[in-house]
């Protein structure tokens, strides 16, 4: 598989999240979205850091991290590949089920007639206020 600049965009270095983290999240969204299958093998640490214009430390981070979670396998002299392994598969599947549901609930709210931005700002303030409750727990 070619590793492009769509897969891994750029990463935001004036968003205040860790070069790593996002870069983590790029991967792991890989993997959910299906773009990255049981298998496939990762860029090599420098190839992906000279793409991405960032230190070959933030990719072993992320790497690293992704490793611990179960999610890529680091093999050594080979390079980094993912495993999605019965835990991370059900997390998918978990994933592709509230996909599935959000999709739908999403062409109901068109059919009541809302905007898409109106329906971006209803799930925006049902995050906010998840997170308001789980933080006042």
């Amino acid at each position: 598989m070619t590793y492009t600049v769509v897969m891994f965009p750029k990463l935001k270095l004036d968003s205040g999240e860790p070069l790593y983290l996002q870069l983590m999240q790029r991967i792991r969204h890989a993997a959910e979205s299906g773009a990255l299958r049981d298998g496939d093998q990762l860029p090599s640490i420098r190839a992906l850091a000279e793409e991405l214009v960032v230190s070959p430390n933030t990719v072993v981070k992320a790497y690293s991290e992704l490793e611990h979670e179960g999610l890529v396998e680091l093999r050594q002299g080979s390079g980094a590949f993912i495993t999605l392994g019965r835990r991370v598969r059900s997390v998918l599947d978990h994933i592709e089920s509230a996909r599935r549901r959000t999709e739908e609930l999403i062409v109901e709210l068109r059919e009541e007639g809302l905007r898409d931005d109106e329906i971006r700002r209803v799930f925006e303030a049902g995050l906010m206020r998840a997170a308001e409750a789980v933080r006042k727990r």
